[in-house]
């Protein structure tokens, strides 16, 4: 068992939004790694990196990854750091993967930037810059697909991702 569509991409970029509407197109499950997590947890991600911290939580993250992409066959979205851990990016080796990319002033508008963001915390132009500067590379890596979402409704995303991914629906 694996997964239809794995989704990866930066925080607020879209990939809970779209990928529910992957999963309704595709009659498929939706399951979100950051949502496993808080449950098993019984305490917000932003919880764990304050009282435990960032290493902590990844180790944690890394664990919740392995377990959705061997046990699920819908559509997964994965946490926007997912893709630092070498080993999750060996594992998404072979699946169907979509990144979804936004620029800094798309960012801006969808998430404000705020201090719910544990890594944003201060300076989040900066900070959320800095993070891409690290993190695109990886996305691209593991993406069989990007689909760019800035000045796009979740709709139209959602339907790139279809065309991308060469997908009919259900």
């Amino acid at each position: 068992m694996s997964p239809l569509i794995v989704l990866v991409g930066p925080m607020g970029v879209g990939k809970s939004t779209v990928g529910q509407l992957l999963a309704g197109r595709l009659g498929a499950g939706y399951r979100d790694t950051d949502d496993d997590i808080v449950a098993a947890q019984g305490r917000t991600i932003a919880e764990i990196f304050v009282e435990e911290g960032e290493p902590a939580f990844r180790a944690i993250e890394k664990q919740a990854v392995r377990e959705a992409l061997a046990g699920h066959d819908g559509v997964l979205a994965l946490g926007g750091g997912a893709v630092l851990d070498p080993d999750t990016r060996a594992l998404l080796a072979g699946q169907r993967v979509v990144y979804l990319s936004m620029d800094v002033e798309e960012a801006v508008k969808r998430t404000g930037l705020n201090a719910a963001r544990p890594l944003l915390a201060i300076n989040p132009r900066k900070q959320w810059r800095e993070l891409m500067e690290a993190r695109r590379h990886l996305y691209e890596e593991v993406a069989t697909a990007v689909v760019a979402t800035d000045g796009r409704t979740p709709e139209e995303v959602t339907q790139a991702a279809l065309d991308a991914l060469e997908l009919k629906e259900a």
